[in-house]
């Protein structure tokens, strides 16, 4: 069998080194095809399997230098507009060499779908794309399964199929360097701003006791609610006015293995959206957020053992009471409490912020993110998870169709099945309240959200702002 390839230029030094193969039709014709099942794809006529499983193999083993177990793992994926494979390494147990065989039409490069390399820097963290390679029918690309072997399949951006059978050979395991723990966004206790500050932003009807019992109970029963015209009309569109200035850093939030959108730097925000900042890393928000939730983010929100000696009190922003339902201690893992309990990552990123959230000084952290075509963020292996209230306040959504992306999805560590969607709505508060099995993810923007600007030519995301209380 003839084999033809060529090997292009890797870029970096941490550059993965990959090869692009187009199989010669001089032996068997175009005998290479593929069988569809439920349980994946094998290759069916006895010419390709025995030039794949042994020939191919061998001239493999060759060529990468590296020994190769007769186990080959395979899979057929057919990628349509709009679908998208992130950025990942292929890094599991036994794999040695990744390989796909793309099965397309004419393809060009604004079709999207190409293969793209990153490189790594000095903690073996993708940093940039520095190459991408169309696919072409007939052409397979393999390369070694390593710490830096990063890349993606982009979106496609066409009408057309982008077929192609894709595995893995296998091989003894190498050892992998040790995993790099990112610094996480700082936590802070509340800063001292009294009642007079929710009067000024929020709308009064969430300010009314009452309504806070009753969104208690509520939350307490689904450990999630979304409020709706949170701010006051005014304060909402001077909120929404203020993020339009040009003057405004963002900053991209990386590395692509994990997350990638932009969050502002604060030291450029104009007055109004400083101020909104303070508003949600208030002492007055912290104790009406245990209001909202029962969670006990403020020394006058009432404990579970107040709760147990009679009756429980909601304190008002003023350091007042009133009833409120009881809290029952089952309900605080909602999200996760069908699933069997698993022990946490020990991963020492998840033992620190174990650490971190139980000082017994309720702390907060978050930032301001805006979101475009492209952005989004991947659960992840390192990523902790601990008891925590996320706060998301949405702005700039008007027309924004969940078809675009853009949603929180939550999900059961471990699992596929989403517990809970947030999509993004102006002037809305949404609150959710997670366990240790709970991992969330932001979903891919697609290119459908450019259909957008048709109706907003200047409005090409939204923004949020992204908050996690911790009791």
């Amino acid at each position: 069998m003839r084999w033809c390839w060529s090997r292009p230029r890797s870029g970096t030094v941490s550059f993965p080194v990959f090869w692009r193969v187009r199989l010669s039709r001089r032996r068997c014709g175009m005998n290479y095809w593929v069988s569809i099942s439920a349980g994946g794809a094998t290759i069916s006529s006895r010419c390709g399997r025995h030039a794949l499983c042994e020939e191919f193999q061998v001239w493999l083993s060759a060529v990468t230098q590296i020994e190769l177990e007769p186990t080959i793992d395979i899979s057929c994926a057919k990628y349509e507009y709009t679908d998208v494979l992130l950025c990942h390494d292929d890094e599991l147990e036994g794999r040695r060499i990744a390989f796909i065989l793309y099965l397309v039409p004419p393809w060009e490069k604004s079709d999207g779908g190409t293969l793209d390399l990153y490189s790594t820097d000095e903690h073996f963290q993708p940093q940039q794309i520095t190459k991408s390679l169309v696919p072409s029918w007939n052409t397979l690309v393999f390369f070694e399964v390593s710490p830096v072997s990063f890349h993606q399949v982009s979106e496609v951006l066409s009408q057309k199929c982008r077929l192609s059978v894709s595995g893995w050979f296998h091989g003894p395991s190498v050892a992998r360097p040790a995993r790099h723990i990112e610094a996480p966004l700082a936590r802070s206790p509340h800063i001292p701003y009294d009642h007079e500050i929710l009067y000024e932003w929020i709308n009064e009807v969430y300010l009314d006791l009452d309504s806070q019992a009753q969104i208690q109970e509520e939350f307490e029963e689904r450990s999630e609610i979304l409020l709706k015209d949170f701010l006051k009309k005014e304060k909402y569109q001077l909120l929404c006015e203020a993020l339009e200035n040009k003057e405004i850093q963002w900053s991209s939030r990386g590395p692509a293995n994990k997350r990638l959108y932009e969050a502002a730097e604060e030291d450029s925000l104009p007055d109004t959206l400083k101020k909104f900042l303070q508003l949600l890393r208030s002492e007055a928000l912290f104790l009406l957020l245990s209001n909202f939730t029962g969670l006990k983010l403020h020394f006058l929100a009432p404990s579970d053992e107040d709760e147990d000696a009679g009756e429980g009190q909601a304190a008002d922003s003023s350091g007042h009471s009133s009833p409120k339902p009881e809290q029952e201690e089952t309900e605080q893992a909602a999200n996760g409490n069908s699933h069997q309990p698993r022990q946490p990552e020990s991963t020492p990123e998840a033992q620190d912020s174990e650490t971190r959230s139980s000082s017994g000084t309720p702390v907060c952290a978050g930032e301001l993110r805006r979101w475009t075509h492209g952005h989004y963020t991947l659960v992840h292996d390192s990523q902790a998870t601990e008891f925590a209230l996320d706060l998301l306040f949405f702005c700039g959504c008007e027309d924004w169709d969940p078809e675009y992306g853009g949603f929180t999805s939550y999900i059961a560590k471990g699992e596929d099945e989403e517990l809970l969607t947030v999509n993004p709505e102006d002037n809305c508060l949404a609150l959710v309240y997670r366990d240790k099995e709970t991992m969330k993810f932001v979903k891919y923007i697609n290119h459908r959200s450019l259909a957008r600007l048709n109706k907003h030519p200047n409005k090409t995301g939204f923004w949020d702002f992204s908050f996690v209380y911790y009791e």
